[in-house]
């Protein structure tokens, strides 16, 4: 019988090369997409003679962006933001996992509750804002309830499906080694649903600045979103869409982040994209 192992490291290899090809090709095609879009950005304003009022040249954009980098009124706004969204993200977090791991294992309980929940995800954000602003104030406060609103639905149904796509035959295992609870929720409960839980997590970070950002744009005078706001009541439209950048990198930042954090806590699972060995 032939030794198994060297065709194993030979796809292990060739794993590895397509992953390197793979990256390569993300890191030469991403720059060219970015550069295309600037160019076709410019030559759009400069074909249709479109006023700077409604869209700024790029090499305009840039100006005021570094004009705004060089100010503190950006870093602060930044700082604002940032603790309005992991404040309401952790909140939502805490919540959602939570009743995620609840209803996974109260079906009645789900059923019950589940229209009240999905109201609170239907509603438009755009007419409860007065109503947290009056509740909750004019402050950080009512940001980080809005974020974590929209925020904590997304972690509660993944973790849901999570708890319920464990193997029943897993755990009819573990009942016949008569394994206790804590055992089961550490070797079974937790590794099965934790793929799905940091994909709640990767999402829920997302909605979560999403919903800080709009908690200022529609009611605050701190953050970017009431950064943006300035700009757009002082016809800047040039640094308002640098704030836009702004805005868009920072989730950016967050999303990268989270998404790191389940690559490594996950190395086991193929949704994670690292190589495994066979």
């Amino acid at each position: 019988m032939s030794d198994p192992q060297p065709k194993s490291s030979e796809t292990s290899r060739a794993g590895r090369r397509r992953k390197g090809v793979s990256t390569l090709t993300l890191w030469i095609t991403t720059p060219l997409l970015f550069l295309a879009f600037l160019g076709a950005w410019k030559a759009y304003t400069v074909v249709f003679n479109v006023g700077p009022l409604m869209l700024p040249p790029p090499e305009q954009v840039g100006e005021a962006m570094v004009q705004l980098l060089q100010g503190q009124v950006i870093y602060d706004a930044m700082k604002v933001t940032l603790y309005e969204t992991i404040a309401g993200f952790l909140l939502a977090a805490v919540v959602g996992i939570a009743l995620g791991i609840i209803f996974g294992k109260a079906r009645n309980l789900e059923k019950v509750l589940s229209p009240f929940l999905v109201a609170t995800q239907v509603v438009p954000k755009v007419a409860i804002v007065p109503l947290f602003l009056l509740w909750f104030g004019f402050g950080s406060t009512s940001k980080v309830v809005m974020a974590a609103i929209i925020a904590f639905f997304v972690m509660m149904q993944n973790t849901i499906l999570g708890i319920r796509s464990i193997d029943p035959g897993h755990r009819d295992l573990m009942r016949v080694i008569q394994a206790p609870w804590w055992k089961r929720v550490i070797s079974l409960d937790i590794p099965s649903a934790l793929p799905y839980v940091l994909t709640g997590i990767e999402l829920g970070i997302v909605f979560a600045i999403t919903g800080a950002v709009v908690g200022e744009y529609l009611g605050g005078d701190e953050g970017l979103g009431a950064l943006a706001v300035t700009m757009l009541s002082g016809l800047r439209t040039d640094m308002l869409f640098a704030v836009v950048i702004v805005m868009t990198v920072l989730g950016f930042l967050l999303y990268a982040i989270t998404a790191a954090i389940r690559r490594f806590a996950i190395p086991w699972h193929e949704s994670s994209g690292r190589p495994t060995s066979l």
